[in-house]
C-alpha cells in the first residue's frame, strides 16, 4: 500500500500518526479511502468541489501533481505520497 505523509495540522485526523498507509490506484482513490478511515480530513485538502485546495500540494515521491495527472495521478504500492501545506508569511 503507498504511504501518505500527513502533515502536521492534518494529523489531529489520524489519530496523531505522522504516516499512513490506505489503499488506492490513483491519488482521487487515496484521498476518498483517506475520508472513509479518518473523516474530516479530505475536506481540509480539497474544496468543495472536489479540487485540491491551492495551497495545498501533493507529491507523489517528488512530482507535484499539479504537473502530472492531478488527481488521477496513478499511484503505486510502493510509492511515498506527501501532502504539504504551503507556507506564507514575510
Amino acid at each position: 500500500m503507498p504511504t501518505i505523509r500527513i502533515p502536521t495540522p492534518l494529523r489531529k485526523y489520524t489519530e496523531g500518526s505522522e504516516e499512513i498507509s490506505i489503499s488506492g490506484s490513483t491519488v482521487g482513490e487515496l484521498l476518498t479511502n483517506i475520508e472513509a478511515a479518518h473523516p474530516g480530513i479530505r475536506e481540509r485538502i480539497c474544496d468543495a468541489k472536489g479540487n485540491v485546495r491551492r495551497f495545498i500540494n501533493i507529491f507523489v515521491g517528488d512530482e507535484d501533481i499539479r504537473f502530472l495527472k492531478n488527481l488521477e495521478t496513478e499511484v503505486a504500492d510502493n510509492d511515498e505520497i506527501s501532502i504539504i501545506p504551503a507556507i506564507a508569511g514575510g
